[in-house]
C-alpha cells in the first residue's frame, strides 16, 4: 500500500466511546503473575469481522470443510516492561489437511500494509495456499494497532470521507497551509484517541509478538510467509532472533536500506513503471484500446483527466465526488495487480464520459472504505506504524525542494508521493530509526522473491534485502511479471520454488529466474 498523505476537514472531537475502544485491550492485566509463553489459547469459531477489520461475514469453511478458528493471545503492552500491562492480539488459523506425523508446524503469514488485518486476509487468500496446508497449520494475526488488536483510532467515518476528498497535491501557498493544518489535525486526533498504544506499534514490537506467538503455538522455529511490509517485519524478526528462524519466504520485498524519502521516490518510479506497462498492454491488444491510440496517448489522457479533476471533480458515488486525489489513489490501487487492469480501463473510459464511480470505488478499496461507508483502521494503523518506525520528519520547504526529483520519477505519481512525506511531521511519537536493521548472521536461509513489475515494492528491494540479511541468509529468486507480489500470480516456477522450500526444505539456487 503506498504511503499516501490523506487530508480531512475538521478535528475529531473527544469521544469517550472511541477512547474506551482503544484502551479496552490495555487493561490492568499483570503479566508478572504468569509466563505468557505458557498461555493456552482458547480457539473458537471466528466472529464476523468488526469495523476496524473491514466488516463483512464470518469466514466460510474451506472447500474441504476446513474450519476457521480464532483466539486472543496476551502480549505485553510495552516490551520494555514485559511484566506490566498486557494487550490482546487476535489470531486466526485453519488446521493442516495432512497427516499429523508429516506436520511441520504453524506457517504464520503477514500480508503487509502496514495496517492490514491478517485475520481477514488469510481466509480471503487461503485457497491459494492449500498446497502449503498439507504440512502446516495456516496462521495469521492482526498486529498490534490493527483490526481487533488494540486498533489505532483517529477519526470517525464522516470525517474520513472528508479526509480522503482533500487535495493531497497543493498548488499554492493556501493549499499548502491547508494540507499542513489538516495533517496536524489528523495526527492530533490519533494521539487523542489512541495515546496509550501509539508508542508501542513499532515493527520491533510486532517482531517480539511473533516470537511469543511462535512459542505459544508450540514451534521451536518460526516458519513464516511475509508479503510486502511483511518482509520488513520478517527481516526485523530475523535480526532480533536469527537462531529462531525456520523456513521463511519474503515476497514483494521492501527495501530495508531506504529511508522514507527514498522509499517514496522508489514507489513513484515503481508505479510509473506499472502505468507504462498497463498502457503498453492496452494498445497491444488485438482489439482497439478504448482509452488511447498509443501508450503515450493513454498516459497523456490520464494526465489531462487528473489535471481537470483538480479544478472540476466528477460525480462519483453519491454524495461524494471523484477528486484528483481520489482518482490518483484509484489508479494506484488498480496497478497493484494485472487482474485489475481491466477495471482501470473501464474506470478511465467511464471517467472520460463524466462518470467517476469505478475510480472512486477503487480508491475506496485502497482506503479501507466499505460500501456502507464504514472504514477499517488500515489508514490510522498504517500512519501510526510508519511514524513510530521512521525517524525522519519533513516540512513543506523540504518537499518543495524535492518535487523536481519526484516529478522526474513520475509525472503522474511524483507530487502525490512527495507530499506524502509530511504525514509524520506532527506525529506524537518519535520515530525509531532511518531504516530497519535486518542483518541476521547465522539465520537459516530466507527465500527472497522479487517481481520485476512490482509497483509498490520495486524489484530492486529484493537484492537490497538479500544483501542486508547477510551472506548465506538471503536467497534471491526473480519473477519477471506484473503486479505486487509473485506467489499469488500462480506462476508454476515461483510456486514450485516456494513450495519446495517451505514443504521440503529445498533451497532453490540463488539467482533463479522465473518467467
Amino acid at each position: 500500500m503506498p504511503t499516501l498523505l490523506r487530508l480531512r476537514a475538521a478535528a475529531l472531537t473527544a469521544s469517550a466511546v472511541l477512547l474506551s475502544t482503544v484502551l479496552a485491550g490495555c487493561g490492568g492485566d499483570d503479566a508478572a503473575d504468569e509466563d505468557l509463553t505458557r498461555q493456552e489459547l482458547s480457539w473458537k469459531a471466528c466472529p464476523a469481522p468488526d469495523e476496524a477489520q473491514g466488516g463483512g461475514a464470518s469466514p466460510s469453511p474451506l472447500p474441504d470443510d476446513g474450519e476457521w478458528q480464532c483466539a486472543t493471545m496476551k502480549a505485553p503492552l510495552d516490551w520494555g516492561d514485559p511484566e506490566g500491562d498486557t494487550i490482546g492480539l487476535e489470531l486466526i488459523r485453519v488446521r493442516t489437511t495432512g497427516d499429523q506425523n508429516e506436520r511441520i508446524g504453524s506457517l504464520i503469514f503477514n500480508f503487509g500494509g502496514p495496517g492490514g488485518s491478517g485475520v481477514t486476509s488469510l481466509p480471503a487468500f487461503a485457497e491459494g495456499y492449500e498446497t502449503l496446508r498439507t504440512r502446516y497449520d495456516l496462521v495469521s494475526f492482526d498486529p498490534r494497532g490493527v483490526g481487533r488488536s488494540v486498533p489505532v483510532i483517529c477519526q470517525n467515518d464522516q470525517q474520513l470521507d472528508a479526509y480522503f476528498q482533500q487535495d493531497a497535491t497543493p498548488d499554492d501557498a493556501a493549499e499548502r497551509t491547508l494540507l499542513v493544518d489538516n495533517t496536524k489535525e489528523f495526527n492530533d486526533a490519533c494521539e487523542e484517541n489512541s495515546e496509550k498504544i501509539l508508542p508501542h506499534v513499532r515493527t520491533t514490537d510486532a517482531a517480539r509478538d511473533l516470537d511469543l506467538m511462535r512459542q505459544v503455538l508450540g514451534d521451536g522455529k518460526l516458519h513464516y510467509f511475509g508479503i510486502s511490509y511483511g518482509t520488513e517485519l520478517g527481516g526485523v524478526y530475523a535480526h532480533l532472533f536469527p537462531e529462531r528462524v525456520g523456513r521463511a519466504v519474503f515476497d514483494a520485498v521492501v527495501d530495508p536500506t531506504q529511508d522514507p524519502e527514498q522509499g517514496s521516490l522508489g514507489q513513484a518510479k515503481g508505479f510509473q513503471l506499472a502505468l507504462d506497462n498497463f498502457a503498453e498492454d492496452c494498445v497491444s491488444q488485438t482489439e482497439e484500446c478504448p482509452i488511447g491510440d498509443s501508450a503515450q496517448d493513454v498516459k497523456d489522457r490520464i494526465a489531462k483527466l487528473l489535471n481537470d479533476l483538480d479544478r472540476n471533480p466528477l460525480p462519483g458515488i453519491f454524495p461524494r465526488q471523484l477528486t484528483q486525489t481520489a482518482a490518483t489513489g484509484g489508479i494506484a490501487q488498480a496497478l497493484y495487480s494485472q487482474d485489475f487492469w481491466e477495471y482501470l480501463t473501464e474506470g478511465l473510459e467511464n471517467a472520460y464520459d463524466g462518470d467517476g464511480r469505478i475510480l472512486l470505488s477503487l480508491s475506496d478499496s485502497m482506503n479501507g472504505r466499505s460500501e456502507n461507508g464504514e472504514y477499517s483502521n488500515i489508514t490510522p494503523a498504517n500512519v501510526a506504524i510508519n511514524c513510530a518506525d521512521d525517524k525522519p520528519r519533513y516540512d513543506t520547504a523540504y518537499v518543495e525542494r524535492k518535487l523536481p526529483e519526484f516529478r522526474a520519477a513520475s509525472d503522474l505519481f511524483g507530487d502525490y508521493l512527495a507530499w506524502s512525506m509530511l504525514s509524520c511531521t506532527d506525529w506524537a511519537v518519535a520515530g525509531a530509526a532511518d531504516h530497519p536493521d535486518v542483518s541476521a548472521p547465522g539465520a537459516a536461509p530466507i527465500l527472497v522473491v522479487g517481481n520485476t513489475g512490482d509497483p509498490a515494492t520495486p524489484y530492486e528491494g529484493a537484492r537490497a534485502m538479500v544483501n542486508a540479511l547477510g551472506k548465506g541468509v538471503g536467497v534471491e529468486l526473480t519473477y519477471r511479471g506484473q503486479g505486487h507480489g509473485a506467489y499469488d500470480s500462480e506462476n508454476e516456477c515461483v510456486q514450485g520454488a516456494v513450495n519446495g522450500y517451505l514443504l521440503d526444505g529445498k533451497v532453490p539456487p540463488a539467482g533463479t529466474v522465473c518467467t
